[in-house]
C-alpha cells in the first residue's frame, strides 16, 4: 500500500462512502486493507465507497459478506475482494475458500473484523481503526 497516513471524521454514511473512495486512489493489487472496529462503527459503509472508487459508481454493492465470508469484485482491475470475518469460528474456515490465493492477486483484500484472525494477515498490510464517533485511523500492524 502506497499511504502511510490516513485519518478521517465523518458525520454520515455519505461522509464515510467519501473517506473511503479517497483512500482507494492508494490502493492497487495484492493489498490487504483490515479494518477493525465496533458493530456499527462504519467499516462497511467504508468498503462501499472503496468499491465505487475502484469497480466504478454504478457497480451494484452486495453489502457485508457477514454470511457469505467474501464478496467479489471483478469488473475492473484491480478487483476488490470483500471479506467479513465477523461469524468465523476458526481461521481454517477462510483458508478453505482460497485465502492465501486472494492475497497477493490481481485484486485488493478488504477485511473487515480482521483482528479477530490476526494470524491470517500477511507482513504488510495496513489496518484502519474505526470508532463509533464517526472517525478512522490508518495503522501499520495491529
Amino acid at each position: 500500500m502506497r499511504i502511510s497516513e490516513f485519518e478521517f471524521r465523518a458525520r454520515s454514511a455519505e461522509e464515510t462512502i467519501s473517506a473511503g473512495e479517497r483512500l482507494a486512489a492508494y490502493l492497487e493489487a495484492g493489498d490487504v486493507l483490515c479494518l477493525k472496529g465496533d458493530l456499527g462503527a462504519g467499516k462497511t459503509t467504508f468498503v462501499k465507497g472503496i468499491i465505487r472508487a475502484l469497480q466504478g459508481k454504478d457497480t451494484l454493492f452486495l453489502g457485508s459478506p457477514t454470511y457469505t465470508l467474501i464478496q467479489e469484485y471483478r469488473f475492473k482491475r484491480p478487483y476488490v475482494f470483500h471479506f467479513d470475518f465477523y461469524r468465523l469460528k476458526s481461521a481454517g474456515e477462510i483458508w478453505n475458500i482460497g485465502w492465501e490465493e486472494y492475497c497477493g492477486s490481481d485484486g485488493v483484500c478488504v477485511v473487515e473484523w480482521a483482528d479477530l484472525f490476526p494470524e491470517l494477515i500477511p507482513a504488510g498490510a495496513c489496518w484502519l481503526e474505526f470508532s463509533k464517533r464517526g472517525e478512522a485511523v490508518l495503522k501499520r500492524g495491529l
